[in-house]
Parts: C-alpha cells; structure tokens; sequence
C-alpha cells in the first residue's frame, strides 16, 4: 500500500514566525509581537512585555519577511513539488485588537492573494487558525481565554476565514498544540494568551479554564465549518512527544501514564466530543466546576474530521515521590533517555516514536491524522562556495518519514500527509532565535536580524524533492 496517490507532502510554518510586517497591512499586535528574544547559549528565556517597548528586541516584527517575499518563497516550495502547504492566518491581520465588529479587508486580501498563489502551483494550502497568535489587547483588557467573551471573538474569526476562504482552503486547524499548555510552569500558558497571570491568581485552575474556553470555541468553530461548507475538513493540532517508563518498575509506568494522561485528554474531547474520566475526577478533587450542559452539547456537537499533530521527540519519566497518590503529571520527574542520540537543543531523536505515536493515536481515536510538524533545529555552516550540506538533516527526515511508512504498511494507520517544520529557516519558537535552523531554505539573517535575506537552497532541498517526486520510494528502498 505505502503512501497513497494523494499524500499532501509539503512543509509547515506559522505566520508570527515568518510574516514580519508586524505593523503592515492593518495588522494590530498579538502576544507574538510583545515577546522579546531568548538565549539558547545563556538560557535566558523569552520575555512578554506590556506591550511593545522602545529599546527591546522583538524578533517577530521582521520574522524571515515572507510577508513581502511570499511569492519567492512559494515558487521555491513548487519547485520541490510541494502537495500542501501548512501555515496559521494571522488573527490580528483580521481583527487588530480581536473585538472589532468588522473585519480589516486588507488583513483578509493578503492571505487571498497568498493562497491563489499556493493554487497556482497546485499547492493545498493547509490552515490553522490560531499559532499562539492571540490579539494582545484580547489577552492584555480581556484576561484571553480565561474570559468566556473570547470564545465569542475567537468563533468570529474563525467563520470570517471559513466564508472568505471555503473555495480556497480545504483543510483548517483550530488551536496549535493546544495540549503544550497544560504545563503551568511552561511560557506557553502566556504565549498561547491563555491567561496573563496576576498575584495570588491560581495558574493551573485558570489553565484548564482557559483551555476549556479553548476547546468550547474549537467545537464551535467545526460547526460552524461545516454548516458553511460541507466539504470543510477542519482538524485538532496536539504537540506529540510520547512520554516512557524510565524502566519497567510499576511506579515508573504509572508516571508514563499519567504524563500521557496529560497529554491526551485535550484529543479526547476533541474527537470524541467529551471529557475522558480522569480529567473529571481530577476537577473533582480539586473542586473546579466551570464545565455546563451546554458546553458538553456543543463539545458533542463539534468533533474534528482529523488529528493533526507535531512530533519532535520523545521523553521518559522516572517516578520521583512527588505525586504519590494521583501519579499526575509532573515535569520535574522527566529524565535523559540514555537509548537515544539528541539534537544541539538537547531534543532527543527518536524515529521509532514517531510511528509509536501514530499507532496509539489511530488505535485510540480511528480518525485520520496528518504529520503537520516535523524536523531538525540545527546550526547550519554555510560553506565558502555558498553550498550548506546537512546531512543530519536529512538523515533525520529519512529515519522519521520510513517509520511513518511503516505505521501506514505494517499497522494500518490512515495518514493524510506529512508537512516537515520548517520548509524555509524562520524563528524557533522555543528562543525567537534564527541561529536554529529547520529549513530546506537557507535565510541570510541571523539572531539580531543583519543580514540579505537571500534565500538560498541546502542540500535537503533536492534530496525531499526527489522524496516527493517518488512518493517517498526513493528512501524506502535504499
């Protein structure tokens, strides 16, 4: 069998992290663009500043500027043969502060104009609605999801680009790796808008409050697709790192799966259209009642067509003490997985937990998935004859594509495609640094922004057009 006729092979980006042309077009500021740059080498985090502040450095302001070199960027995608194309639509080039009656028409006509240009070339253009793109002013005056009012805003959005686009885009998401935010100790509870914490604010009850608030505007807007146009296939996105027992003690399996727990509940409702047992014990015992009958109505009402998911790595977990009586996830308790290799970020390699994950998640929810993220950060040398060899790249890609092959052939998994992160170099979410490179296109600027912004092709770049152009034959074999 192998990869089907139609596998939408392509590559992924989100708009904060390429567009630029933060201030263009009638665009407002999102959470992406008060967000300063990190420091992988010092481990200085991300910064969120109240608002955007003289003398700091934003990087999200210029990105890679596909805004103004999108029609470069595309042709080259063609050329490698791209079937799809995955990137986020912009919430603040629609609505600037989130709560405005009418939509901005140029916000609107730029992404027209960017996905006749995919339709050009024959590229499916593959679109998530929200990549931790939060309007600021609904996070910074509204408290983000945390207030129920932005289910209403993010519902809005949402129809807004299934009415304009229905003709031009097939394929949606709702909420990026909606799931990585079920760690209050991670950045991403403020980055995705969830909340702005305050003193004396409880942080994980408003973190699962928001993220109801999230998956009640998820099941609404699938809804909403579908009465528009019934040929909308609309999506969840999950970050997927599978979580093992760092041996085969029991107390070590029961924190495996309660890390997975963790992790998987978030799909649960999306799929099934109700919360899994366990989550709502938890809220029992920790006394959080903000689920009504109308919110389980709708979640019923709205369950995605498919399964979208990033998969980077894989981690293990070894019981600790910490949560003896529940085994709930706990961060702290997650260790080095001697078994495997891991990247310059310290991000293990794990091609066999790519096809695992695609197992379990097809065995549990027997909905469709798409690989939507997946590849290497890296340091790129670029050498004195402009060529930039990454093999490791390319070995990467190889190891995970042939597992993935594997979970279609040889356990029946339903896959609709693989979208590698990144197609083209652009800011690593993790630092909002350029110096991690993920693409099959080099980007001539580095962390502080000097530099062409030539775009330049890696050796990958031929090596996944040819992969493309075999359907993936061409690494199956040798």
């Amino acid at each position: 069998m192998g990869f089907r006729e139609d596998f939408l092979w392509g590559g992924a980006v989100a708009a904060h992290q390429c567009e630029g042309a933060w201030q263009e077009g009638g665009k407002g500021i999102s959470c992406s663009d008060v967000e300063t740059a990190g420091d992988n080498v010092t481990g200085a985090p991300r910064r969120l500043t109240d608002g955007v502040i003289e003398g700091e450095d934003y990087p999200n302001h210029v990105g890679v500027d596909f805004y103004h070199h999108y029609k470069e960027d595309v042709a080259l995608f063609a050329e490698m043969g791209f079937k799809a194309f995955r990137t986020s639509i912009a919430w603040t080039r629609i609505f600037p502060r989130g709560d405005e009656k009418e939509p901005n028409e140029e916000g609107l006509k730029f992404y027209d104009d960017l996905f006749d240009e995919c339709h050009k070339y024959g590229i499916e253009p593959v679109i998530t609605l929200s990549h931790f793109e939060l309007p600021w002013a609904l996070a910074k005056e509204y408290g983000g999801f945390r207030n129920r009012q932005a289910i209403d805003m993010f519902v809005k959005f949402a129809k807004v680009c299934f009415e304009r686009y229905q003709h031009k885009v097939k394929y949606w998401m709702t909420f990026n790796e909606i799931n990585n935010q079920a760690d209050v100790t991670q950045h991403n509870l403020i980055q995705e808008g969830a909340v702005l914490l305050q003193e004396g604010d409880d942080a994980e009850y408003l973190m699962y409050l928001s993220a109801h608030h999230e998956l009640v505007a998820s099941a609404l807007a699938v809804k909403a697709a579908h009465e528009i146009n019934p040929d909308l296939q609309v999506g969840c996105m999950i970050g997927m790192n599978g979580v093992y027992p760092a041996s085969p003690k029991p107390e070590d399996v029961m924190n495996a799966l309660g890390a997975m727990h963790q992790k998987y509940w978030y799909v649960e409702v999306h799929a099934r259209g109700h919360y899994p047992r366990h989550i709502l014990k938890k809220f029992e015992r920790k006394g959080y009642d903000f689920i009504t009958e109308e919110d389980k109505k709708i979640l019923a009402e709205g369950k995605v067509d498919y399964i979208g998911f990033s998969y980077y790595m894989s981690f293990a977990t070894k019981y600790q003490g910490r949560n003896e009586k529940t085994f709930d996830y706990v961060p702290e308790d997650f260790v080095r997985n001697t078994y495997l290799k891991a990247s310059d970020w310290g991000w293990q390699i794990d091609p066999i937990g790519l096809r695992i994950s695609c197992v379990d998640l097809y065995d549990r929810y027997r909905k469709p998935l798409f690989i939507v993220e997946n590849g290497l950060g890296a340091k790129d040398t670029v050498e004195a004859d402009g060529s930039i060899n990454d093999d490791y790249r390319i070995d990467y890609l190889r190891e995970h594509i042939r597992q993935m092959y594997k979970a279609i052939e040889e356990d029946g998994v339903e896959l609709m495609g693989y979208t590698t992160w990144a197609p083209i170099d652009l800011l690593s979410n993790s630092t909002n640094q350029m110096s991690k490179r993920y693409g099959f296109i080099y980007v001539d600027v580095d962390d502080y922004g000097n530099g062409t912004y030539k775009r330049s092709k890696k050796k990958s770049y031929d090596w996944y057009k040819e992969v493309i152009a075999t359907n993936g034959s061409s690494i199956l074999d040798d």
